[in-house]
């Protein structure tokens, strides 16, 4: 606890605590808004709404890499501010097209949003290798997780409550006053440290800083196992996410309104999970907390699928989104160790589509798979991908302690 304390002492930590605070307070609020303005406009039409979550999710394809690659060129409090200055930007012209009638534009705002998310997110990444020291990365990475479990619980409803109370226009400005005040925050951060200005040689071509990205992830053996495990449980988590609600039909047999209750188990454990692992993460070592959430996860989510009593349900579901922090807290972490200050945004430009891709590719399949086979088998098969991702990292952890117990022979003699 006193580590963790010191760490929110860290005028960086606050400043880039209360800047994602505002910045995830837009995003839902967006979200929501987007979804339920074109869902009346629409009257549900089923190719609209699909096409938001390609407003959303198609940037990460085009501009993840990418602006990874600008985001170790750039200077990153910089470029974070600038992203989310014109994130509000965008959201307002948008407000004044709907103003206008122009109803379409909405499109225009998740998309914009999603394309600067892809040059904030590796920046952001950048400043935590400047501002936070190693030992201590893991407690600011649950920091930030336990805020976004709270949000995943809490944004959708507060997102709807906004759009019923006062509508898409207003909620739409409520958008860019968050993501201002997100800029706003993060001018408390310190400044960018000055590059070295070598004018002798030129600066590199955008291929070649691709490239050794994608050597450097390739040849470094850690941060390839830490990557194949991001992807590895990106399809387990994508081959469930769209089957939550024949657990509820199928295999409890109880009907399809009830699965806001039988979610409720998960929105506790995520926001839990998030307050435990803040507080325990300055004693666990990051491999340790990857490994339990991924051991845990796997079973829990083996037991989710067999289950056909209400209790072990719950259970089973508490249980995962307890130990799921745990999974990405250890991850980024590891990382973020691992990786040098120079590639650590085309390091995350790699690593999230992976994770993102493999999502949709599972939850594209999900259907299909359930189908032919049976939930149980496909429940089984989510499972065994998280512990498919445990083998993978295992000979990371093998090394670690081979390290420590290494350096306690030397100390010895």
């Amino acid at each position: 606890m006193p580590s963790s304390i010191r760490l929110l002492r860290n005028g960086f930590v606050r400043a880039v605590f209360m800047s994602n605070l505002f910045s995830q307070l837009g995003i839902w609020i967006r979200n929501f808004a987007v979804l339920l303005y074109v869902m009346d406009m629409t009257s549900g039409d089923a190719f609209a709404v699909s096409m938001i979550s390609v407003a959303e999710y198609g940037p990460i394809f085009l501009f993840s890499f990418i602006g990874g690659v600008f985001a170790d060129r750039w200077r990153p409090k910089a470029t974070i501010v600038w992203c989310e200055m014109l994130s509000a930007c965008s959201v307002f012209i948008v407000f004044l097209m709907l103003d206008s009638g122009s109803w379409g534009a909405v499109f225009f705002a998740a998309l914009c949003s999603s394309v600067l998310s892809q040059f904030a997110q590796p920046a952001g990444m950048k400043l935590f290798k400047i501002h936070v020291k190693d030992e201590d990365a893991s407690i600011g990475m649950s920091l930030l997780q336990t805020l976004f479990s709270i949000f995943m619980v809490i944004g959708p409803v507060l997102g709807t409550w906004v759009y019923q109370q006062w509508g898409a226009l207003t909620a739409l400005l409520l958008t860019s006053v968050s993501f201002m005040l997100s800029a706003l925050a993060m001018l408390f951060v310190p400044q960018d440290p000055k590059a070295a200005a070598d004018t002798t040689a030129p600066a590199p071509s955008i291929r070649r800083d691709m490239a050794d990205g994608v050597r450097y992830v390739l040849f470094k053996r850690s941060l390839l196992r830490l990557s194949l495990c991001f992807l590895v449980v990106g399809l387990g988590v994508g081959l469930i996410s769209p089957l939550g609600i024949f657990l509820v039909t199928e295999r409890l047999g109880l009907s399809a309104q009830d699965l806001p209750w039988i979610t409720i188990p998960y929105g506790v454990g995520e926001i839990l999970g998030g307050i435990v692992t803040f507080t325990l993460a300055s004693r666990i070592a990051p491999a340790r907390l990857l490994m339990m959430g991924l051991i845990v996860n796997g079973v829990g989510i083996l037991m989710l699928g067999l289950s056909t009593l209400l209790w072990l349900t719950m259970l089973s579901q508490f249980i995962i989104a307890l130990l799921q922090p745990a999974i990405f807290i250890g991850n980024h972490t590891l990382v973020m160790q691992q990786t040098e200050q120079a590639y650590i945004g085309r390091v995350t430009g790699i690593r999230t589509p992976l994770m993102t891709g493999a999502m949709l590719i599972a939850m594209g399949c999900s259907g299909a798979m359930k189908t032919a086979l049976s939930l149980p088998f496909v429940y089984g098969l989510a499972g065994t991908c998280f512990l498919i991702g445990l083998l993978i990292i295992l000979p990371l952890l093998r090394h670690r302690n081979h390290s420590l117990s290494g350096r306690g022979e030397a100390t010895e003699t």
